[in-house]
């Protein structure tokens, strides 16, 4: 016997948005080259402009500024630490992935501008390393937010049109 209840289900319609039937929209991820780094690593580089409204993003939760650098030696593990976890899918797992920090954490910054001038003085001393932006809670005392400021030019990322391919 047909319930009322299997009957609604017998008709209702599957809603598709007509990609699965397109083989061009499945793509696969590039697993060599995509190295992906805190927010945003994804993305093209980010301006100074965008950089300033992340940096801005930081301030408004009250979160002091901390600008970090690493060689391309140190700054991606992959399968590094106690878990042996491949890091290029797990951006915010730190296990053994601390970088060097730059002077001292911005405590009592206001001014986006200080950031992006600190950030250009670190990329002019340390050209070949990554720069990240982290924010610091005082009163949890975690970091709150982080995202790769500089990518240097001897590490380009794949660009984001080629970090998947058609199968």
């Amino acid at each position: 016997a047909i319930t009322q209840a299997s009957a609604q289900v017998a008709k209702t319609v599957a809603v598709t948005t007509g990609k699965v039937a397109n083989a061009k929209s499945m793509m696969i991820w590039r697993p060599h080259g995509n190295k992906m780094f805190e927010t945003f690593s994804f993305l093209p580089p980010l301006s100074d402009a965008e950089i300033s409204k992340q940096v801005q993003y930081l301030l408004n939760n009250g979160w002091t500024p901390c600008i970090e650098f690493e060689d391309s030696a140190h700054a991606y593990t992959d399968g590094h630490g106690w878990a042996n976890m491949d890091t290029s899918i797990n951006a915010g797992y730190y296990d053994n992935r601390y970088w060097v920090m730059w002077k001292l954490p911005m405590y009592g910054c206001q001014n986006p501008d200080e950031v992006i001038a600190e950030i250009n003085t670190c990329i002019k001393c340390f050209p070949d390393c990554y720069v990240r932006v982290a924010g610091f809670d005082n009163i949890k005392q975690v970091q709150c937010s982080a995202f790769l400021a500089h990518r240097p030019a001897s590490e380009a990322a794949c660009a984001v049109d080629q970090r998947q391919v058609q199968g």
